[in-house]
């Protein structure tokens, strides 16, 4: 027999903090249950999806007996988001799984399933691990600068995900879908030596809903195959994408004469108005510049409809025109939080640059790349 008293509100925040892991389409159906386990005054609890684990644990003072079970997750969670804050006290028979929920005023009854068949957590070799420190609030910044530039790539699923480099002089957050690219450094977080490894696209969104409500630092563990993220109150443990990263640098453009500074809410708001007025297939936006101005402008011939918008911005070089697809340079600029950005160009063929014109700290550094279109195709 076991037993325990918790906070309805208190277990529901840590059951939804791990619950987003599990997938509609398990191919176990263990994995539609989260896993508990009592062990002294410290309750685990896991959910998985086998790519990705999520582990939350909570100290509670009226337990009794040790031991695991596994309970449905859907019913838990509908059950407990329909209470307010109030002790619910659970007593689980070890022998027959039977799971009984008492509140003030009621009882619920649920049937749950052997601990045993859930799957077991990978180990980190020790004579590949790797680990280092980095603060909550670092990581967090350098998973949401960049998440939104992963591929969808099933046959290049190196690209699905954000490469983490990890080395003494900083840590680099890098994604592309080879459309675009988002390369964020941070000078403030470093590594005893040189290494990395690509997070996948699922687990980088876990912990972007989980760290914003970490303080401290997260320690992270890795090797060939999996990473252990370790914060305060849970642990994501996911496997990580094999195979090589390309070669990011060498597609950054290092000469870029032309250097345009504009209001980024200005450029947003335009590039929003006109791309209405962009092919459908295309979503070809122009961007023309002249002394201190961009005419912004759109067309779709098969329609006959067409826009044009002009917007002041600092630049002083030669008049020239370059085409890029309007919805990656929206999500660009979306994900840039300074008032002002630079673009800076060489040629109407190769990749823009798109910076911050002030950083938020002075510990980043963020660049993201948009590679641009035909204009005349």
């Amino acid at each position: 027999m076991m037993k325990f008293v918790v906070s309805s509100t208190e277990l529901l925040g840590h059951l939804q903090g791990i619950s987003k892991v599990i997938s509609n389409k398990n191919t176990l159906p263990i994995l539609d249950n989260f896993l508990f386990r009592i062990e002294g005054k410290n309750i685990e609890i896991t959910a998985s999806d086998l790519e990705s684990t999520l582990i939350t644990t909570m100290k509670l003072e009226n337990v009794e007996g040790e031991g695991t079970i596994a309970i449905p997750a859907r019913i838990l969670l509908d059950t407990l988001k329909e209470f307010s804050d109030q002790p619910l006290a659970f007593e689980i028979n070890s022998d027959t799984m039977a799971v009984v929920i008492s509140s003030e005023k009621g009882k619920f009854s649920i049937v749950g399933q052997n601990g045993i068949d859930f799957p077991v957590l990978p180990a980190i070799r020790e004579d590949k691990k790797f680990s280092f420190f980095i603060d909550a609030n670092v990581l967090l910044s350098g998973i949401s600068k960049t998440v939104f530039a992963t591929a969808d790539d099933e046959l290049r699923p190196v690209m699905g995900g954000i490469f983490v480099e990890a080395g003494t002089d900083g840590i680099n957050f890098v994604a592309s879908d080879a459309h675009k690219l988002v390369r964020y450094k941070r000078t403030d977080a470093t590594a005893e030596s040189s290494a990395s490894f690509i997070l996948p696209k699922k687990p980088a969104s876990l912990l972007r809903n989980i760290l914003p409500r970490e303080e401290g630092s997260v320690g992270v563990e890795f090797d060939d195959k999996n990473a252990f993220f370790t914060l305060e109150e849970y642990r994501v443990v996911c496997r990580l994408v094999e195979g090589n990263y390309p070669n990011y640098n060498s597609v950054i453009p290092v000469n870029n004469p032309r250097r345009i500074v504009v209001d980024r809410i200005e450029l947003l708001n335009t590039l929003r108005r006109v791309s209405v007025f962009s092919n459908q297939a295309s979503n070809l936006i122009k961007l023309e510049l002249t002394g201190n101005q961009i005419k912004v402008s759109a067309q779709d011939i098969d329609f006959s409809i067409s826009a044009y918008e002009r917007i002041n911005c600092q630049y002083e070089g030669e008049e020239m025109e370059i085409g890029f697809k309007s919805v990656f340079l929206l999500e660009i600029l979306s994900n840039i939080s300074s008032t002002d950005i630079v673009l800076e160009l060489a040629d109407p063929t190769r990749a823009g640059l798109l910076l911050p014109a002030e950083a938020e700290n002075d510990n980043e550094d963020l660049l993201m790349l948009l590679m641009p279109m035909m204009i005349n195709a």
